[in-house]
């Protein structure tokens, strides 16, 4: 019988993934090494373990201890995982621009989770870095990992990732690309593929607003180059030990926004649900693709799950916030099919002169106004049915058969938002524009929008 002993067992022995529609203008084969298929939906889940197995080996984590770490969520949750089957707790902090999601899933798994300010310096007493050092010296039989210069990081990746990529390539691939953070996964793989072949191309991407990529490029830690980014699990503040640049290439910045687009997009065109990072990482391949060759095989590593994300990447309302979605508004549709006097009807005008407008200027929603303030509408649909039912109602006014307002909205809020508002009771959406003028948006306009 084929059965595991525990869930640590399963980590590892992930699938090499080809790429398709997303990668038509490419002149190669580009393959994803998709780790969220590891129990802990990350390819932090390798590191996590090893870092646990050499503590133990070395007597620095003793039983009963506790795993104390700095950690963005995914490291969490691969030592989460390890502390449940050993027998440990654990601390985790980590800082306030990770996603919601990730903190919760830490604590369904047992551990604590300390939350820190993103925007200090690593030095400063409030940064997550030094809050779980100082942990680590108040907390009894605790032990601080240290995912950054801990380099069983490394190990880790030189062990199962590097031999699985060979293994699965038959020694043929040419590039890889991946993320670059604590600098296990980059320089782990590296170092094992390099060894099989030193002309593997070795890409890192990076983030603006990290030091990383002129560090590499100059041997310069440069302060400067340090500013807040929303991107989650890769770029950095500061060097940290795992790094060997000898054995990359190239760096390669991508910004928030294209990476965060891009993640999206691979999980519509590929039906990979991955991170963050796994759209940064195909992203900045996206920007290098002009340097390939037609019989180049590259592997780009897309480190986790799009579940740590759902309230963020993958949520519209926070893509548009940050001006990650081109988005058009009531305004653009409006400003779109040219500016149109709103025609409009009051309570005392009779529904004859309704349904003459309507045949004068085929429309099938009027509203009712008073005073500048939508007191209610009329419907083609819903006038046909009442003088149907009563021919004699032509003669009455608009007050006795209109019907509800038609919901009113900002005049910049996104077409995306006002689909769900119309529906069989609501044929159209008002806005006011910046002078005070009403104007309509029906389900064709809309339609029209969307379909451009």
């Amino acid at each position: 019988m084929d059965i595991k002993n525990n869930i640590l067992e399963t980590i590892g022995n992930t699938p090499l993934i080809r790429l398709n529609k997303i990668t038509r203008d490419f002149p190669c084969t580009v393959l994803a090494k998709v780790d969220y298929f590891n129990p802990g939906n990350s390819i932090k889940d390798r590191m996590a373990l090893k870092m646990v197995e050499v503590a133990e080996q070395e007597g620095k984590l003793k039983p009963g201890g506790t795993i104390i770490e700095g950690t963005s969520g995914n490291t969490g949750m691969g030592l989460a995982l390890a502390a449940v089957v050993k027998g440990y707790k654990c601390i985790f902090v980590t800082t306030d621009k990770q996603s919601k999601e990730k903190a919760d899933i830490l604590k369904a798994v047992g551990a604590e989770v300390i939350v820190c300010p993103t925007n200090v310096m690593p030095e400063d007493p409030r940064s997550y870095y030094s809050v779980a050092a100082r942990l680590a010296k108040e907390v009894p039989n605790s032990y601080h990992m240290n995912q950054y210069d801990n380099l069983a990081n490394r190990l880790a990746h030189y062990e199962t990732t590097g031999p699985e990529i060979w293994k699965q390539t038959d020694g043929k691939i040419t590039h890889l690309v991946c993320t670059a953070g604590t600098g296990g996964t980059i320089t782990g793989t590296a170092q094992y593929l390099k060894e099989k072949n030193p002309n593997i191309q070795i890409w890192a991407i990076d983030v603006y607003g990290s030091l990383l990529t002129k560090y590499f490029n100059t041997g310069e830690v440069d302060m400067t180059e340090v500013h807040p980014y929303i991107s989650e699990g890769f770029g950095e503040d500061f060097v940290p030990k795992n790094y060997d640049m000898s054995v990359i290439d190239l760096f390669e910045q991508v910004t928030d926004k294209d990476g965060a687009v891009m993640a999206r997009r691979l999980a519509k065109e590929e039906g990979l649900f991955c991170g963050y990072s796994a759209g940064s990482c195909f992203q900045g391949l996206t920007q290098l693709k002009s340097r390939l060759k037609a019989d180049d095989l590259v592997v780009a590593i897309f480190h986790d799950h799009g579940s740590r994300y759902v309230g963020k990447i993958y949520n519209d309302q926070w893509m548009i916030e940050r001006g990650f979605l081109d988005v058009k508004t009531f305004k653009d549709v409006v400003s779109a099919r040219g500016s149109q006097r709103l025609i409009s009807l009051t309570p005392d005008q009779t529904i004859a002169e309704a349904v003459e407008l309507m045949k004068k200027y085929d429309i099938e929603h009027i509203p009712v106004i008073v005073e500048n303030t939508v007191a209610g509408s009329i419907s083609e649909g819903g006038l046909f049915q009442k003088i149907f039912d009563n021919p004699d109602l032509k003669h009455s006014s608009v007050k006795d058969v209109m019907e509800a307002p038609l919901p009113v909205v900002a005049f910049d809020t996104a077409v995306e938002k006002l689909s769900p508002l119309i529906n069989k009771g609501n044929g159209a959406v008002l806005a006011k524009d910046e002078a005070g003028s009403y104007h309509i948006v029906t389900k064709y306009d809309i339609l029209h929008a969307l379909g451009k």
